[in-house]
């Protein structure tokens, strides 16, 4: 019996809800295995990880400092999630490339597919990019919503509720950067009397 396909019995699933539907993350020790979100049941998110998946893993609290950022990144607070260590397992040398390069597209802001390209060192393979992007396995983390087709079209998303979750993720963080900061009100207050 080959172990190579087989998912490791030291990965943990964490099963939350969130203003973007109901989350699932996979992890193995640190790492960041697998997220999926947008779904209207705790079942639905464990169906949608893949039966050999929650058959090897442990279901608890996995990392909840992470589930914390995620519940609030889904109510509209600013995170980039760059420091989230990632187990994406075997990726073609394009494949980390592109990755990495992903993680790079700030929040709030957006890349085309044939700019991921470039900036990946493949100028002409913005439909492989589509490609990595559409298989994803940790999307927000490695944010590929914040990748679109040329002339600003939105392009794809594989997440439930497709370009509506997509158009809404982009709407969530173009408000959380359209905010003003809040000063504190006795510094408000000083530099008025001023």
């Amino acid at each position: 019996m080959s172990m190579i396909n087989k998912p490791s019995i030291t990965d943990s699933i964490a099963i939350f809800p969130s203003e973007l539907g109901w989350m699932a993350v996979v992890g193995r020790g640190a790492a960041v295995r697998r997220l999926a979100f947008g779904y209207a049941s705790p079942d639905e998110v464990l169906a949608a990880l893949g039966t050999a998946e929650v058959e090897a893993a442990r279901l608890g609290r996995w990392n909840p400092r992470l589930i914390a950022r995620l519940q609030a990144y889904a109510r509209g607070a600013k995170d980039d999630f760059r420091d989230v260590k990632l187990d994406l397992g075997p990726r073609t040398e394009f494949q980390r490339r592109v990755v990495e390069r992903c993680r790079r597209i700030g929040f709030g802001r957006t890349s085309t597919y044939a700019q991921l390209a470039a900036d990946a060192g493949s100028p002409r393979a913005a439909r492989a990019v589509g490609s990595v992007m559409a298989t994803n396995p940790v999307p927000l983390i490695v944010p590929c919503h914040r990748v679109l087709a040329a002339r600003g079209g939105l392009g794809g998303y594989s997440c439930p509720l497709g370009l509506e979750m997509k158009k809404r993720l982009l709407a969530i963080e173009a408000a959380a950067v359209a905010r003003p900061g809040k000063r504190p009100a006795r510094r408000r207050h000083a530099q008025a009397g001023a």
